[in-house]
């Protein structure tokens, strides 16, 4: 498997945005790679998925191909403002019923309106039906196929703040309150079947589009998670714990999401989800800033050199704190240095910094399914991190199961094309290929477990009153 880089720009406090075209550029670049390095060729490949970022938002020119903007990252928290004030109006309860999600500037409709608003001329070409919106699956489907197919599927829609969630169809009432003419919305169809082909010319032959998932939902697939209870948390830039409740609508609680699962035909399938903002993010600003690591996966080392943090904790609300806080104003924060801190305990910190959010995670979803979790399958990149995986075991008093693929998220797309195309015949076939790598037992004691998570609320807890 091969990948590309994709920058980020942080124009304004807050902000985050990425070229869309160089997105494009790079996953063509990594297919091409990936078939040479596989020495395959396109005509023997059964059929293509796509995952994606979710909520990334593109607004494009419908004759020119050429965005409007750059694309608005999910990260980027422009339009907290705004949302704070839908959040405070007549229409915020029907908002919520409707969506399943929070009303916060983490989803699309938001970005899609600010950009309509804030570039000149949009808002009048968008009502003359000449700009297209897409999360990033949407955007690479309609490169790939030259135009031919503007689509995305319900676990990428579903967080969009624009479907209900219910019926699985754009939402008239949404559309209106955020001011996006339904023209602009890709066409939703199922997360497996085959939509469109990529053109020849791209990849030397055409492949059949037949996967399409939100990253998330897509590695819920690639951890076999097809059915009600089983859950996966993903650690990525952020963190990203899943729930599958089969055909039943979720409705939390305690501020967690109800949102589509990957759906295999016309059946509505459905999760509960909990989403850390900063996760691995929070050790790419420990490498790029503060430079006191060279590379990501030294952190493990670096982390056990110590006995502990010492009292240190770090809350990476750099862009604010997602589940189960939502609060938007929220601000990092390093507490408890003393003389004594270095950068081993600052380095350990951060990485605790993600068990202790995935635990308010699992702690939501506890209450909301009023079952105790017994294990938390997991896959990302710092699910590599042995340190923080027996550190987030230990946190959480609960197994964590690593599998043998991390990948799962890439797995996920590549399952729901081969179903479509018949490559694999059913869900229980793709069930057996599961296998664990690895399980971490808790070894840590639950008054110390509960020392530690005690002093995480209060660093918390200081952080939001910023």
């Amino acid at each position: 498997m091969q990948s590309s880089p994709i920058e980020c720009t942080f124009p304004h406090p807050g902000w985050v945005e990425q070229d869309a075209l160089a997105i494009w550029d790079a996953q063509l670049d990594a297919a091409r790679r990936t078939l040479a390095q596989a020495g395959v060729n396109a005509s023997e490949i059964a059929g293509l998925g796509i995952t994606n970022q979710r909520e990334t938002t593109v607004v494009w020119d419908r004759t020119t191909g050429i965005p409007i903007a750059p694309a608005i990252v999910w990260q980027c928290r422009r339009t907290a403002d705004f949302c704070n004030e839908l959040s405070h109006s007549l229409q915020a309860s029907s908002i919520v019923r409707k969506t399943g999600l929070v009303i916060d500037a983490y989803f699309s409709g938001s970005k899609i309106r600010w950009l309509l608003e804030d570039t000149p001329g949009a808002r009048t070409k968008a009502r003359n039906g000449e700009l297209l919106f897409g999360n990033i699956d949407t955007w690479l489907i309609w490169k790939l196929t030259g135009g031919a197919v503007h689509a995305t599927d319900p676990s990428n829609a579903s967080r969009t703040m624009l479907m209900n969630l219910a019926t699985g169809d754009w939402d008239p009432e949404l559309l209106d309150i955020f001011d996006i003419p339904r023209s602009m919305m890709p066409t939703i169809v199922p997360s497996s079947a085959k939509i469109g082909v990529a053109r020849a010319e791209l990849l030397g032959a055409e492949i059949p589009i037949a996967g399409i998932a939100g990253d998330q939902q897509a590695a819920l697939a690639g951890q076999a998670c097809f059915r009600p209870g089983l859950s996966k948390n993903t650690y990525g830039t952020g963190c990203f714990a899943l729930m599958h409740t089969g055909t039943h609508e979720p409705v939390s609680q305690n501020k967690l999401l109800g949102t589509r699962a990957a759906s295999f035909d016309a059946t509505p399938q459905f999760a509960v989800e909990g989403s850390v903002f900063i996760a691995g993010a929070a050790v790419q600003w420990l490498r790029d800033k503060l430079k006191i690591i060279a590379t990501a996966p030294e952190s493990e080392a670096i982390a056990q050199s110590v006995p502990s943090t010492g009292g240190v904790y770090l809350v990476p609300a750099f862009v604010g704190l997602g589940a189960p806080h939502w609060n938007s104003s929220a601000r990092a924060m390093i507490s408890g240095m003393t003389l004594g801190t270095g950068q081993a305990e600052i380095v350990r910190a951060t990485l605790e910094s993600i068990a202790y959010q995935t635990r308010g995670l699992v702690e939501a979803m506890e209450a909301d399914s009023g079952e105790q979790l017994k294990e938390l399958r997991v896959d990302g990149g710092a699910a590599a991190n042995n340190f923080l995986m027996q550190f987030q075991a230990d946190i959480l008093g609960c197994r964590i199961v690593r599998p043998a693929d991390v990948e799962t998220t890439a797995l996920g797309a590549a399952y729901l094309a081969g179903l479509a195309t018949g490559f694999w015949k059913s869900i229980e076939e793709l069930e057996s290929f599961w296998v664990s790598e690895r399980v971490f037992e808790p070894q840590m004691s639950e008054a110390q477990r509960y020392e530690l998570y005690a002093g995480w609320k209060s660093a918390v807890a200081r952080c939001s009153n910023c």
